[in-house]
């Protein structure tokens, strides 16, 4: 006979705050400090729990964000920030609300195993990229000069770019099916929304190419016509738009040797000289003893006129050595052209100009 054991399973009741709100806060704050998410999201809690109205309610919520974020729950952390933005919208501090809950969407579109491949995000689902763009676009709006708009600029930069390559890579798709009116679409989608992407070019070559397939030579033409004044290395010497240039595609080796081989050739210009024209030559027992033995090679050079040559020193007699230069001094000597004028004592007057001279004549 089998006998039922009955499992009694303990329910968690709680029994109410263990500490004070002084204490819960202390703790969270040395926990973050440290680094231990976890702990700091637990007293955190607790004070979001118990004390709703304390003097610590809305800091604790901020703080509560944060380490949601750091703790990668990205889900959690833009919960709390809409939660903070719906109670208190005039809080001085609402802008890091709205800039976490900005960051949260956009590293939601990002897996956490995808970002160390090759493969781009943009070529996935980029919805939650679309979200944060309006969430950082909401944040500038509302808030222009909080110190998170700036870098709330840079990331809808960013995310732009992203959106324009996901546009163009449907683009790409639909030119495989030759469905040009599609493809034309989404090429004008992004030239119209994301007027300063580097995808512009591309965009504008798809233009001209699905139009020029469906027969509109005229509007195909015109969008040529812009190639040629923009990006002349996208238009053949034909006049036909050269889509493999557009794309950045590589030759077929390139793509088969997955970009090992069939690279572009760096030119080199002719005023450039090889390392075996600068280096001193060296003799042959040199070479061989690794250069023990033998000179280097390196030839004197010989010094130029420009550099400064020692005064001659004066010939000095033995009275001026022993007396330390203070008898038999020697007369100095005259350079070869060059004349020694004698030095006038201050009681004598300096002899006149020729001017003056003039002067005292007429005068008399």
């Amino acid at each position: 006979m089998w006998a039922v054991a009955a499992i009694q399973v303990k329910k968690k009741v709680d029994t109410g705050p263990q500490s004070s709100e002084q204490a819960y806060f202390d703790k969270a704050q040395k926990a973050l400090d440290r680094g231990q998410y976890l702990d700091a999201t637990k007293s955190l809690e607790a004070i979001d729990t118990y004390y709703p109205t304390g003097q610590y309610a809305q800091q604790a919520q901020l703080e509560l964000l944060y380490s949601k974020f750091k703790q990668k729950d990205y889900e959690g952390a833009i919960a709390l920030a809409e939660r903070f933005i719906r109670l208190n919208p005039q809080h001085p501090n609402v802008d890091y609300a709205y800039y976490v809950r900005g960051v949260s969407n956009m590293e939601m579109n990002y897996d956490s195993l995808l970002r160390y491949t090759s493969l781009q995000q943009s070529h996935r689902d980029v919805s939650y990229l679309k979200v944060a763009y309006q969430n950082f676009v909401d944040l500038i709006r509302r808030f222009p000069s909080s110190q998170y708009s700036v870098d709330a600029a840079q990331r809808m930069k960013f995310i732009g770019q992203e959106l324009a390559e996901s546009e163009m890579n449907a683009a790409r798709f639909n030119v495989k099916r030759k469905a040009w009116i599609a493809a034309a679409e989404r090429s004008q989608w992004v030239i119209e929304h994301y007027p300063q992407t580097p995808q512009v070019p591309e965009a504008l070559a798809t233009l001209a190419y699905s139009y020029d397939q469906l027969g509109d030579k005229a509007t195909s033409q015109q969008y040529i016509e812009v190639l040629k004044l923009n990006y002349p290395s996208l238009v053949n010497k034909n006049g036909t738009v050269n889509m493999r240039a557009a794309r950045k595609e590589g030759n077929w080796i390139n793509r088969a040797t997955l970009g090992i081989l069939g690279r572009e050739s760096k030119s080199v210009t002719p005023d450039t000289t090889t390392s075996s024209e600068t280096e001193p030559k060296r003799s042959l027992l040199n070479r061989v003893s690794f250069g023990l033995i033998g000179n280097s090679g390196k030839e004197e050079t010989e010094e130029t006129t420009n550099t400064p040559v020692e005064a001659p020193k004066s010939e000095r007699s033995w009275t001026n050595r022993l007396s330390f230069g203070l008898l038999d001094k020697p007369e100095p000597k005259a350079a070869e052209g060059a004349t020694i004028a004698p030095a006038t004592s201050s009681s004598e007057a300096p002899s006149a100009s020729p001017a003056d001279n003039e002067a005292d004549d007429a005068a008399q």
